[in-house]
């Protein structure tokens, strides 16, 4: 049982190898030389066969040329078979190391350095007799008796021979024809060179090949293979895991650093996700023991009285408010994750500006100023942005003392950018955590959003409308030495710029 489970585990080892990325880029690069290899194999077959036939026939041509000029300019038949017979005399008979010669003189003689096409020793050589009798003519012999003018290819004595026949012109008439031929041979003994020396040098340059393209290609897929590695380790909880590949910045490169980086914003978002339902289960659970407590201390009263009642109803009605705006909060605040918190209009700046300003006068006994305002139109979710502006407004407040200053500033940036900002007298922001603020739950003074109730969400859901918007919220010191948060919104059409108004403290 265990030999046939170890089995099974080796088979599957090796073919995940096979299907490994490893073994197909190298396997993908052998294909690719091999099919290389093979064209090139052909065009050198061809192109080998090609030249060695086409000097074969150059020289056929020459040679044809040659017996022309010997035959001389005596027109008579016998004159041209004994000038052949000449010729023919000082070659070897046609084989593997001689070419063939066949002098068709008219009158249908014959005279070759081919024995089968020979003139018999019998008496046989008159003029005009044709050596070849239909009763000896082989099928080779008519092809070569009959054969066209020009370039063709016959079979003698089993081999292709390449034959070229050119007519012998005097006086304007033609008088015999010349035919040369060679072996074919050479041309099968070139090519099938050139097919062993490519069988032995391609077996040899891909085995090379197939040894470096899987080093390449485990050099190459080592980041991914760490890659996925990590990836493991990731799905198995541990988001600490990263590649850090090293290296030249190419492709590969970059996909690692893009694959760190996006662990790096899932590790943080995984801990705000975790800080995030610490703090959501820490403010729920406030109010929730603040109702039991009072509920349990009605409960052990034996003679309640009225105003006992009276006061745990109160505490409970604010304890329920204030678990009612934590989860609206919550809520928008998982809209502006999904994408669907705002949907933006065409608003009216100034008005829009100076009615949100009458409002916020009515909050607290601060000295409200409202800065100089530009006149155009703003394309925003019109009560997005007053919340925006409300939760600034607020906050400015609870750090500001009675007949503290609350100036609010609307100033375009460009052309179509516009800024509102939010500056107060109070004790500021530490630099430290300015960037903080805007985090969910985050508090700069944990006694003062005890008392006020806050849970921390107010400067988060600013962020989250403005960056829904397309824009981006920020805070720094205001000239008074105290907070100035200010978020710039795109899509600003400017058109001219009203005066601005002074708010006294109410009393």
């Amino acid at each position: 049982m265990s030999v046939r489970g170890s089995s099974d585990r080796g088979s599957h080892r090796r073919w995940r190898w096979v299907r490994g990325l490893r073994a197909r880029l190298a396997l993908a690069i052998s294909l690719i030389l091999f099919v290389s290899l093979g064209t090139a194999f052909i065009a050198t077959y061809r192109g080998t066969g090609t030249q060695v036939r086409n000097q074969i026939d150059q020289d056929l041509k020459t040679d044809a040329r040659a017996v022309d000029d010997r035959l001389g300019y005596d027109t008579r038949p016998r004159a041209l078979v004994t000038a052949a017979e000449i010729y023919i005399q000082d070659r070897r008979s046609y084989g593997a190391t001689a070419r063939l010669y066949l002098i068709r003189v008219r009158g249908g003689t014959i005279v070759s350095n081919l024995p089968e096409l020979s003139p018999e020793e019998e008496g046989d050589q008159r003029v005009g007799r044709d050596v070849l009798g239909p009763r000896r003519e082989s099928g080779e012999a008519r092809a070569l008796r009959t054969a066209d003018l020009g370039l063709s290819t016959v079979r003698v004595n089993d081999e292709p021979l390449r034959l070229y026949f050119v007519s012998v012109i005097r006086g304007g008439r033609k008088v015999a024809e010349v035919g040369v031929g060679e072996s074919a041979a050479s041309v099968g003994r070139a090519q099938s060179g050139v097919a062993r020396t490519f069988l032995v040098a391609g077996s040899l340059t891909l085995l090379v090949a197939i040894g470096l393209g899987f080093a390449f290609a485990t050099r190459l897929s080592k980041p991914l293979r760490r890659m996925a590695t990590t990836a493991a380790e990731v799905t198995a909880g541990d988001l600490s895991q990263r590649i850090g590949s090293r290296g030249p910045r190419d492709e590969v490169r970059v996909l690692s650093d893009a694959f760190d980086s996006m662990l790096d914003r899932l590790e943080d978002a995984f801990a705000r996700q975790r800080g995030f339902v610490a703090d959501a289960s820490h403010e729920l659970r406030t109010p929730l023991t603040v109702i039991r407590g009072q509920l349990e201390v009605l409960a052990r009263q034996r003679d309640v009285r009225q105003e006992d009642v009276r006061h745990v109803d109160e505490v409970v009605r604010t304890e329920v408010l204030r678990m009612e705006r934590l989860v609206e909060d919550l809520l928008l605040l998982a809209r502006a994750d999904e994408g669907e918190l705002v949907r933006p209009g065409t608003v009216d700046l100034a008005p829009f500006v100076e009615e949100l300003f009458d409002s916020l006068t009515l909050t607290a006994d601060r000295r409200f100023e409202l800065g100089e305002l530009p006149q155009g139109r703003l394309i925003a979710d019109e009560d997005r942005i007053a919340q925006v502006v409300r939760n600034l407004a607020r906050n400015a407040v609870e750090h500001t003392g009675p007949q503290g200053l609350v100036r609010l500033t609307v100033t375009p940036l460009g052309r179509s950018r516009i800024e509102f900002a939010l500056e107060d007298d109070g004790p500021g922001i530490p630099p430290e955590q300015r960037d903080r603020v805007f985090d969910r739950f985050h508090r700069t003074d944990t006694a003062r959003a005890r008392r006020t109730g806050g849970a921390g969400l107010g400067l988060a859901i600013a962020r989250a409308i403005v960056e829904a918007h397309g824009g981006r919220i920020y805070a720094s010191s205001s000239p008074e030495g105290g907070a100035r948060v200010a978020f710039v919104l795109p899509g600003f059409r400017a058109a001219g710029r009203r005066a601005g108004r002074e708010q006294p403290a109410r009393s």
